[in-house]
């Protein structure tokens, strides 16, 4: 058995590298590595608690609304504030802008590129990937960046700067919105619309999120030729190199509920278990840190008694994330948990099929743009011009609150205890945390490192590229794991 460190990776939001086991052509086992400590979580404490607002987005710059919505969600809990009709439809559109541009972005830029390397150069799709993929000459830079920039307009109007906004309170958005507004949002919301029929899917949107299951799906794949649409072309790469094989994670998803509006959300909260969903039990989150550069407990912790003391010369550990667990478990989150949750046919189809992998995992996400393109069409006509847009509230000088959000990459939860009018502690669980944690005290792999079992290897790689095409189907974001 021999192995190799892959890293540090490029067009990944942070540091991150993978130790991998090798015998002969396939992985064995995998250690993944957060290389980076930033203690956010620390910086926190003492600190007033509407402090939150401003510390917490500037954990990363690509989710950084993911960090204000859960940071605010905490205080509103904390104070018992309620949101407005207008507040939580601003909060769920701005959200849905920075989701809906990560996904778009990796899609693009991050993932596809790869499909693009000289080690494809004699698969007979290469030429149309390349063409369309190779990182920065590809066609679909110049095609998708001016549409993303577009549709991000929408941070203007609503948020008035990305990242790190301000507008976003406990008790809703600190910018209503006028008539003449609700249109400019309305024909941007067109616009990247069409984007995305022309370019991304070459069809309806209605049309792919009414697909039930893999044999629809592909009987759609093939109704044009692979090159009609970004899409297609994926679903053709993807059927070439069989991607449902590879970097299958487990069979625990987790969703904290994404968009919510009054008591529904748009992706309902649950766990994806044994074919059937199952509330979440924030009694049943903790982190373990037998393996992480931190002062060890006796016992995994849960959020709001966590703990984070770095320890960088702990010699049995070798990541500066923690490992989260649930009831002990490990969960898969993001896009694929997300839509696996909340039912949809095709995504709960490709789950039990084949389980989550790197196919699934990017159907989903672009199967979620479609969906939540349209919820935000109709978001924007549900706006009341006139009516308040924020409520506000004392917070009290003990207090604790938890809030939950979906970023891109999953589920994101902050835990705030508030004692004599100071945050006397502060502890995140990010969606990266989740996927790239650790093995824990029972020696049991985080999610990456499951998939990256069993990932083949080319004769020669010292980058194996099926490791590249696992780790960036993830998603992940370094940053906030670490935090």
């Amino acid at each position: 058995m021999s192995r190799i460190i892959v890293g540090p990776f490029n067009r990944v939001e942070g540091d991150l590298e993978v130790k991998l086991d090798i015998s002969g052509d396939a992985v064995r086992q995998a250690f993944v590595v957060s290389t980076l400590y930033r203690g956010f979580e620390r910086i926190l404490n003492g600190k007033a608690p509407a402090d939150a607002l401003v510390f917490a987005p500037r954990i990363c710059g690509i989710c950084s609304v993911s960090q204000s919505v859960a940071a605010a969600k905490a205080l509103a809990a904390a104070g018992g504030v309620a949101i407005p009709d207008n507040g939580a439809l601003a909060v769920n559109t701005i959200h849905a802008t920075e989701n809906i541009a990560d996904h778009l972005t990796h899609f693009y830029l991050f993932f596809m590129p790869d499909f693009a390397r000289a080690t494809y150069a004699q698969e007979p799709w290469y030429e149309a990937v390349a063409d369309r993929f190779t990182a920065i000459k590809g066609t679909a830079t110049a095609d998708m960046l001016p549409a993303r920039a577009q549709f991000m307009h929408i941070m203007g109007i609503l948020a008035g700067k990305w990242p790190h906004t301000l507008s976003i309170q406990p008790g809703g958005t600190t910018r209503s919105v006028a008539p003449n507004e609700i249109a400019r949002l309305s024909a941007i919301l067109a616009g990247f619309r069409r984007f995305v029929e022309r370019s991304l899917l070459g069809d309806k949107p209605e049309r792919v999120i009414a697909l039930k299951n893999r044999d629809e799906l592909a009987a759609w794949a093939e109704e044009r030729r692979p090159q009609s649409s970004d899409f297609r072309l994926f679903l053709h790469v993807s059927k070439a190199l069989e991607l449902e094989a590879l970097g299958n994670s487990g069979a625990r998803f987790m969703s904290y509920g994404a968009y919510a509006h009054g008591d529904a959300y748009l992706f309902p909260p649950g766990v994806w278990h044994n074919d059937r969903v199952l509330p979440v039990n924030l009694d049943d989150v903790s982190e373990d840190m037998s393996h992480a550069w931190y002062d060890q407990p006796n016992v995994p912790e849960h959020p709001f008694d966590g703990t984070t003391f770095a320890d960088a010369l702990r010699g049995d550990a070798y990541s500066w994330c923690k490992a989260p667990r649930l009831g002990g478990a490990v969960v898969e989150v993001g896009a694929l948990a997300r839509q696996v949750v909340a039912g949809h046919p095709l995504i709960r189809d490709l789950v039990q099929s084949a389980g989550g992998n790197v196919h699934s995992r990017v159907v989903a996400r672009v199967l979620e743009i479609a969906l939540v393109t349209i919820a935000m069409q109709d978001w924007v006509r549900k706006f009341h011009p006139g009516e308040t847009f924020c409520h506000h509230g004392d917070l009290p000088d003990a207090c604790r609150g938890v809030g939950l959000t979906e970023a891109a990459r999953g589920a994101l939860g902050h835990w705030l205890k508030v004692s004599n009018g100071k945050i006397a502690n502060y502890q995140i669980i990010a969606p990266t945390t989740w996927n790239f944690s650790p093995r824990d005290a029972s020696d049991t792999p985080g999610a990456l490192e499951q998939a990256l079992v069993g990932a083949p290897v080319r004769p020669g790689e010292t980058e194996p590229v099926s490791v590249q095409h696992i780790v960036r189907s993830f998603d992940p974001c370094l940053v906030c794991t670490v935090h």
